[in-house]
């Protein structure tokens, strides 16, 4: 992978303020998304165990969405200043350990990124590029493979 650009970095926070002006139903999206791929991973998730589809009101669904699309932001920050992802030590501790204790799989990390990058398509509409999508892709691949590192 070559350098993560400046223009690469804007792209991701660009979309991530339209992600944010719509965070109720671009959440819903997304677990739609993982759970149309990998109906098994509904178990991986406590706001979506015990219920029927995607609950439509449900804050801690929200928050975890906020915090994924968040920490790919943030990694695509990482990427362009310092040209890799290092999480500060408690995150990444957290991340390791519950990704390790829900014994998450490579695949199923696969299928986050593919819902990711459909949320984000649907939050920019029109502005929706090839290139867009793959400075989010770069930047989830880093921060997927940190929390891997974090959990052996």
């Amino acid at each position: 992978m070559g350098a993560f650009t400046e223009k690469q970095e804007a792209l991701v926070s660009g979309s991530f303020e339209a992600f944010k002006q719509n965070i109720p139903h671009l959440s819903i999206l997304f677990y739609t998304s993982i759970l149309e791929k990998a109906p098994a991973a509904k178990g991986l998730f406590s706001f979506l165990k015990d219920s029927d589809g995607v609950p439509h009101d449900n804050p801690k669904l929200k928050a975890h969405a906020e915090k994924v699309f968040e920490l790919t932001r943030d990694s695509a920050a990482q990427l362009r200043a310092k040209g890799e992802v290092v999480l500060p030590d408690a995150i990444s501790k957290h991340l390791g350990s519950v990704h390790a204790e829900k014994g998450v799989t490579d695949p199923q990390f696969v299928v986050v990124k593919e819902a990711l990058l459909k949320t984000i398509k649907e939050a920019v509409g029109d502005k929706w590029s090839e290139e867009l999508s793959a400075a989010w892709g770069i930047a989830y691949d880093e921060l997927a493979a940190a929390i891997k590192k974090a959990m052996s």
